[in-house]
């Protein structure tokens, strides 16, 4: 497949062979979160954008299965390096419990691990003065950590804040802190103490004088309040640089610490390593995942307990292989200047979209920062049609709100590309603004 030339294809979606796949998989799997009977095919050819589903169409993916795949399909530097290590069983260690070489001494091995990750890690989020990481499974574990570390450093800790529309992750504890689909949170039992606040200017007025003097919430019995620069699953929603100068200063005075949830907005998505990087605020705690491969809670070591055993994971920070991909996504980002890429083609993809937009009247705004970006339709049902319009053209999109399309490319998607991506929206907001009559 060569990227320079590819184009989507689609003969007939889903066709017989992903309908089988689909019921083969569903036979066993319990009921998640299943957008389109889209069937990737490992063994046909992909690159960059561009895959090939089971029936042999073409399908570009402009959600690089959120955010979790930074560098697209079989990115050439990652795939040559990767190559060069000889797979050995097991491939999953018991994580933060135990060590691993590969090879040499650290400052000469071949490949990274682990241990490179962790110090990779802190030297990007050194500007924060973050020292210390802690690696694991998944977003919510990187989210829980971060909640446990808090507490803990909390003297009397009772209460935590968090805001509408947040998305933190599905394990029990880090539902506690979404305020997004009520199908996260229903009928589970949460963790009590947590504080919700509208995400704009108004809801930070609340909180300051829920906090003062006057208000009912003791700042230090807070042990934490979470955030995502930029709301994933709420509708990405992107704060003011006011919002979140104020955000830091409410939390500056009353000690409170902030932990930003960057899963989704993090590894270079917005034309920063950190989406937090943007603004004029200083976390507390950074949890990553998704782009890293692994989870990861990166803070500063007075934040971490010392107590031996306080935190533990067995199989967490234990997967060789995705801990070095994690590494080696991070070089790929800075060694193509990936970072201002993003910030670039991020402007074009905007400018080229809000073109559209001017021409309908479906379209009601184009956001975002960098390459993660949200087109927003006037109602739920048109952004619906758009999302099944756009999968029979070849283009995979992901919803998020209420009524708003994303869109994830890769990190070093080309300009070609993005113009594909841009006339098929054209065409699919034609077809579902002015449907064609059944006959």
């Amino acid at each position: 497949m060569d990227r320079e030339n590819t184009v989507p294809r689609v003969a007939s979606f889903p066709g017989s062979k992903s309908k089988r796949w689909v019921e083969f998989h569903q036979n066993t799997a319990a009921p998640s979160t299943y957008v389109y009977d889209f069937v990737w095919d490992v063994t046909e050819d992909a690159t960059g954008p561009f895959c090939t589903d089971a029936d042999g169409n073409v399908l570009m993916d402009f959600t690089s299965h959120v955010a979790a795949a930074p560098l697209g399909y079989n990115h050439p530097t990652l795939t040559e390096q990767l190559r060069e290590f000889d797979l050995v069983d097991p491939m999953k260690i018991a994580g933060q419990d135990f060590y691993v070489s590969t090879g040499g001494t650290p400052e000469d091995s071949s490949l990274p691990g682990p241990a490179h990750l962790m110090d990779k890690l802190t030297e990007i989020s050194s500007q924060y003065d973050m020292d210390t990481v802690f690696l694991s499974n998944s977003g919510a574990e990187a989210v829980e950590n971060a909640m446990k570390i808090c507490y803990d450093d909390c003297e009397t800790p009772k209460y935590a804040i968090t805001f509408d529309d947040a998305f933190h992750g599905r394990t029990l504890g880090a539902l506690s802190l979404n305020r997004s689909k009520s199908v996260y949170r229903r009928k589970f039992p949460e963790i009590s103490g947590v504080h919700d606040i509208e995400y704009s200017q108004h809801g930070l007025a609340r909180l300051r004088a829920k906090l003062g003097d006057s208000g009912h919430i003791p700042p230090e019995e807070v042990g934490f309040l979470i955030l995502e620069p930029i709301q994933g699953e709420g509708g990405y929603n992107v704060p003011s640089a006011s919002f979140m100068s104020e955000l830091d200063d409410i939390c500056s005075t009353h000690d409170i610490p902030i932990v930003v949830d960057e899963i989704q907005s993090g590894v270079g998505r917005t034309g920063e390593m950190w989406a937090v990087d943007h603004f004029d605020i200083e976390p507390d705690v950074i949890t990553s995942a998704k782009a890293l491969r692994v989870g990861a809670t990166i803070s500063r070591s007075d934040l971490f307990p010392d107590e031996e055993a306080r935190l533990s994971s067995t199989w967490g920070a234990g997967d060789i292989l995705a801990s070095m991909q994690g590494a080696l996504t991070l070089s790929v980002i800075e060694e193509e200047n990936l970072l201002d890429h993003a910030t670039e083609l991020g402007t074009y993809f905007r400018e080229r979209l809000r073109e559209v937009a001017e021409q309908t009247s479906i379209l009601t705004d184009v956001r975002g920062l960098g390459l993660m970006i949200a087109v927003e339709f006037d109602t739920a049902d048109h952004r619906d049609e758009a999302m099944e319009t756009a999968l029979r053209h070849g283009l995979l999109t992901l919803g998020c709100g209420t009524k708003t399309l994303r869109l994830l490319p890769p990190l070093d998607v080309r300009e070609r590309e993005i113009d594909i991506c841009v006339e098929i929206i054209d065409d699919v907001v034609d077809e579902v603004a002015d449907p064609v009559p059944s006959a």
